[in-house]
């Protein structure tokens, strides 16, 4: 699937190391929409509490798990949305993105919440993919 990543003069580049678009234009397809993921196994056990690098790792494994199941990939993706329930975990949630998304970076919110649904849960990420 073809990507066409926007980038406005009029708006400010994100800085470096955050991964992530300003926007993202694809043609139609189909699309993928993956739950908001949390670090659990398949064993639905927590992994890595108290661990921020950890539990992004497996959220997004989970995610890419949930996209091979619909023929996607991660380059597919072109929107997250990421709940943190610390924002002081930004730069270490984006050094494992980078793990992840090596280019042609998805459309990005991230928001800071005060609680997700298990107090063990750091973060949290849904997703949407368009598929050709």
């Amino acid at each position: 699937m073809s990507k066409a990543i926007l980038q406005s003069a009029k708006v400010a580049r994100p800085r470096p190391g955050q991964i992530m678009s300003q926007g993202v234009k694809v043609p139609a397809g189909n699309l993928v929409f993956v739950s908001g993921q949390v670090a659990r196994n398949a064993q639905a056990e927590v992994v890595g509490r108290g661990d921020i690098k950890t539990q992004t790792r497996q959220v997004l494994e989970n995610i890419r798990s949930v996209l091979e199941t619909a023929g996607a990939t991660l380059d597919d993706v072109v929107k997250v949305t990421v709940f943190v329930t610390n924002m002081e975990h930004f730069s270490q949630i984006h050094e494992v993105r980078a793990e992840f998304f090596k280019r042609d970076y998805p459309a990005s919110t991230l928001v800071e919440v005060k609680a997700l649904a298990d107090r063990d849960f750091l973060i949290e990420i849904d997703a949407i993919a368009v598929t050709s």
